[in-house]
């Protein structure tokens, strides 16, 4: 078995549909020069960003298990919604062309960065079918309008949920967490007493405290909310974690039936900013010394705000003395080498025109 799900319950692993994208286990590392500048010595970083050639970050491991239903489906076409900027967006048009599939993307106005304007290039590039709208209803409106045209067409598409946050795409963080507890029984990794990770659509952190406590980790999770639109909760990570549990179960009753609980994640909701995608002074501090010490890169609207996050308990010394894990979830490969040039904004729908000729969103 190829997924440290699939070594603990092959069963499960062989009944769920999957079409591998991900290069697994991705590696722990100590984050030493960050750790020596702020006076934590045990800091940890995953490296999800590496998670797959032909994009890393926290969605291959979702799209593996969505992308392989689509296909057994027999759909030709996959929709899904974001943010302007959305990676998961992107990552779904990089992975259905790359398995011959279609994708549509509804995307959502987002505060505007130079990082916006390069993924809606991407996206276009990995040839994604796009649309626009300037509120939650109007995503919601077109998408279903646009699910209505495929339908009549005879080839009803394939809806992925924002982020890939469904009980399958779940499954992919279950198993990360399997992976971890592999590798600290190997050694690898000190037993973490938090795990940082940013928190959108909750299908990571829903997947990581069910698969911790599944393979009886002590670890708590710190999921740092990114986002005023649909915010996450512990409970909402709570119901999607049963669902998730459900659905292995259904593939395999060896899968202990188990009470999952909801304190094993904390929500740290104070580091958003303005609105979803806005970028923060302290998540561009915290980006730039990370870059400037373990010579990792983040981004503005998830990662930096969780590492932000994290260097704050560090600061305050809520987590002295304790191993903390880091999980980075941006993708630390850059599709256009293998997307090829890039087209010019003009070539995109009419209605993106406007975001590459207005001022981009300053740092609050």
């Amino acid at each position: 078995m190829d997924t440290a799900l699939g070594r603990k319950f092959p069963r499960a692993a062989e009944r769920a549909p999957r079409v591998r994208f991900t290069d697994l286990p991705t590696t722990v590392e100590p984050m030493a020069r960050l750790g020596r500048e702020i006076g934590h010595a045990d800091l940890w970083v995953k490296r999800d960003d590496r998670s797959a050639p032909l994009y890393g970050g926290n969605k291959p491991r979702k799209l593996e298990y969505i992308l392989g239903d689509a296909l057994a489906r027999g759909r030709r076409t996959v929709i899904t919604t974001g943010g302007t900027g959305t990676h998961h967006g992107l990552a779904t048009a990089i992975f259905a062309r790359h398995v011959g599939l279609r994708a549509i993307l509804v995307l959502l106005d987002q505060p505007l960065t130079d990082s916006v304007r390069r993924s809606l290039l991407l996206d276009f590039a990995a040839g994604a079918e796009l649309h626009y709208a300037t509120s939650v209803a109007r995503v919601a409106a077109r998408a279903a309008r646009i699910c209505a045209r495929e339908i009549l067409r005879g080839a009803p598409p394939y809806i992925i949920p924002t982020g890939g946050s469904s009980p399958l795409g779940t499954v992919g963080y279950v198993d990360a967490a399997f992976e971890l507890a592999e590798q600290i029984r190997a050694g690898e990794v000190p037993e973490p007493a938090w795990i940082y990770v940013a928190s959108g659509s909750v299908g990571t952190v829903a997947g990581l405290s069910l698969g911790i406590q599944l393979a009886g980790l002590r670890t708590r999770i710190a999921a740092v909310s990114v986002t005023d639109l649909l915010p996450p909760s512990p409970r909402k990570v709570a119901f999607l974690a049963r669902r998730c549990l459900r659905y292995l179960r259904s593939l395999d009753p060896s899968v202990p039936a188990i009470e999952v609980r909801a304190d094993v994640v904390r929500l740290e909701a104070g580091y958003v900013g303005a609105t979803y995608g806005a970028p923060t002074a302290a998540g561009a501090q915290a980006l730039e010394q990370l870059r400037a010490t373990e010579s990792i890169v983040l981004e503005t609207t998830y990662t930096a705000k969780c590492l932000a996050a994290m260097l704050a308990d560090v600061h305050s010394g809520s987590l002295a003395g304790v191993p903390v894990l880091f999980w980075n979830t941006y993708s630390g490969v850059d599709p256009a080498t293998h997307l090829g040039p890039l087209p010019d904004y003009r070539e995109l729908p009419a209605a993106f025109h406007p975001l590459f000729t207005k001022p981009l969103t300053t740092v609050a």
